[in-house]
C-alpha cells in the first residue's frame, strides 16, 4: 500500500492498493515536535502543543506532504479540541501573503506493532499500516480525517464543550498487535512574489510549470483522463510544483512547521462520546440495489454568472443513515464564502456558518483572506437529526471564477446525552 501525501481529500480505496491520501508526491516524514503538558484548572483539562516536522518551501513553491507518526496524547483520551497553524523556525506564525496553508488534515492508522521498526527505518508504508476514517459516508477513503481546515484555522473554533468528547484510544477498537497512530497530510502555497497570489492559492493549473504531458498521464478521482476542462485545484497542486512568479523576484528559502495544540480528558464514565461526520456539498448521491453512494468530489470550479452580485449556490441533499443530537458544527471554505448553511429534511436551519475575513497584515488577520468560520453550539438535546434523515447542505460562494472551491460542512453528533446539567 502506498500513500502518496495531499491528496486526502480524492483519497479513493480502488486507487494504489485501493487507499490514495491527498495529493500525489510519495513522502514519509516521522515527525520531530517539542511539547509542554499542561493541566487546566477546571474539569481536568490536560492540553500539549506540538511542533511537526519541517518542511521546506520557497517562493512560488507547493509543499504537498504526508507526515506520519506525529506527537498524540497517549492512552484511552477524549479529546476537546484540536487547533494548528504554520509556524517559521523560529515559532513565528506565518501569514498567509507569504505561505497560503490550503489545508491541514489530522488522520487516524493503525500499525502493526512488529513492522514499526522496519517502516521507520525503510520509509516503506506498503505492509503493516490500517488507515480509519471518520463517521462521514463519503465513499472509499474520501475525507477521512477527525480534524481539519485550512486559512482559516486561527480564527475557528473547535472546543466541544462538557462533557462532549471524541473518544480515542480505547484498546477495544484497536486490532490486536497494532497500535493506533496519526499523520498529517498538509497543503501549503508560498506565494511569496507570486505573479497572482490568488491564482496560487486556487491551484489554477496555467500558473504552475506542469509537465508536458500532464492530461495525458492524470486521473482524476473516477480514475477517468483528466479533462482538458479542468482550470485547478488538487490535481495541480502537486508537491514540489512552482507557481509563477514576477518576473526577476528572488527570495529564500525557508523551512516551515504546523505547529498544534489538543486538548483532551482522559476517558472515563462522566466522558460523552461524539460521532464527527464530514458533509461535502459536491456529494453526488446516487442509490445502487439497496445501497446509497456517496460519490463526493471534494472541490468544484465556480464560473462567474453575468455581472451581477448575487451569490453562486451549491447543494446536496445528504442522507444520515445514523442521527444523533447535534452539539458542534462548522464548515472548511475558502476565500470568496458567503456562508454555508445545513438544513433538515423539514427545511428548518440546523446550523449556518459564516466567514470572518481579514483587515490587517498580523497573521490571522491578513486583509482579504478568509480568516475564521463561525460556528453551532446549540443548547445539548435542542437540535436533533432522526435517523435516515435526508440533509440538505447550501454553501455560497462570491459570483466570481474560483477554482478548487469547497464546502465541506463538519459536525459532531452524540447519540445520546447525560443525565445531568450541562456546561457549555
Amino acid at each position: 500500500m502506498v500513500i502518496p501525501s495531499c491528496f486526502s481529500l480524492m483519497v479513493n480505496m480502488r486507487i494504489i492498493s485501493k487507499v490514495m491520501i491527498l495529493s500525489l508526491s510519495i513522502i514519509m516524514v516521522l515527525s520531530g515536535t517539542t511539547y509542554s503538558i499542561f493541566l487546566e484548572s477546571e474539569n481536568h483539562i490536560k492540553s500539549a502543543t506540538f511542533v511537526s516536522k519541517s518542511f521546506e518551501v520557497g517562493p512560488g513553491k507547493i509543499a504537498s506532504k504526508a507526515l506520519y507518526d506525529i506527537e498524540f496524547p497517549k492512552g484511552h483520551i477524549g479529546v476537546k479540541s484540536f487547533d494548528a497553524e504554520l509556524v517559521d523556525e523560529d515559532g513565528n506564525s506565518v501569514p498567509l501573503y507569504e505561505t497560503y496553508l490550503h489545508h491541514w488534515f489530522a488522520i487516524k492508522y493503525n500499525e502493526n506493532i512488529t513492522m514499526s521498526r522496519y517502516i521507520e527505518q525503510s520509509h516503506d508504508i506498503s505492509k503493516g499500516i490500517n488507515y480509519t476514517r471518520n463517521d462521514g459516508a463519503c465513499r472509499g477513503f474520501m475525507l477521512p480525517h477527525y480534524w481539519g481546515l485550512g486559512g482559516e484555522s486561527r480564527g475557528t473554533s473547535s472546543n466541544l464543550p462538557d462533557p462532549f468528547a471524541v473518544e480515542f484510544g480505547n484498546p477495544t477498537n484497536i486490532p490486536h498487535g497494532f497500535k493506533e497512530k496519526w499523520l498529517f497530510d498538509i497543503l501549503a502555497i508560498d506565494t511569496r512574489g507570486a505573479y497572482s497570489r490568488k491564482g496560487c492559492t486556487e491551484c489554477r493549473c496555467d500558473l504552475l510549470n506542469l509537465p508536458k504531458d500532464f492530461y495525458n498521464v492524470t486521473r482524476d478521482i473516477n480514475e477517468q483522463p483528466l479533462s482538458l476542462n479542468y482550470k485547478g485545484g488538487l490535481f495541480c497542486c502537486k508537491d514540489n510544483l512552482q507557481c509563477k512568479l514576477r518576473k526577476g523576484f528572488h527570495g529564500p528559502t525557508r523551512k516551515l512547521s504546523l505547529r498544534y495544540k489538543i486538548r483532551w480528558v482522559d476517558w472515563d464514565e462522566h466522558q460523552v462520546p461524539l460521532k464527527f461526520y464530514i458533509l461535502d456539498t459536491t456529494d453526488r448521491v446516487r442509490t445502487n440495489g439497496s445501497s446509497t453512494i456517496h460519490d463526493c468530489q471534494a472541490e468544484y470550479t465556480i464560473p462567474r454568472i453575468g455581472h451581477g452580485d448575487s451569490p453562486h449556490v451549491k447543494k446536496a441533499n445528504i442522507p444520515m443513515k445514523k442521527g444523533g443530537y447535534l452539539i458542534y458544527g462548522t464548515s472548511h471554505m475558502h476565500t470568496g464564502v458567503v456562508n454555508a448553511t445545513l438544513y433538515g429534511q423539514d427545511g428548518r436551519v440546523l446550523c449556518t456558518s459564516t466567514p470572518k475575513y481579514g483587515t490587517g497584515k498580523e497573521a490571522g488577520n491578513e486583509k482579504g483572506y478568509l480568516v475564521g468560520m463561525s460556528g453551532c453550539y446549540p443548547k445539548p438535546g435542542s437540535v436533533e437529526i432522526k435517523d435516515g434523515e435526508i440533509l440538505t447542505l447550501e454553501t455560497r460562494y462570491q459570483n466570481k471564477f474560483r477554482t478548487g472551491a469547497m464546502g465541506f460542512f463538519h459536525i459532531h453528533l452524540a447519540e445520546q446525552l447525560p443525565n445531568k446539567d450541562l456546561k457549555v
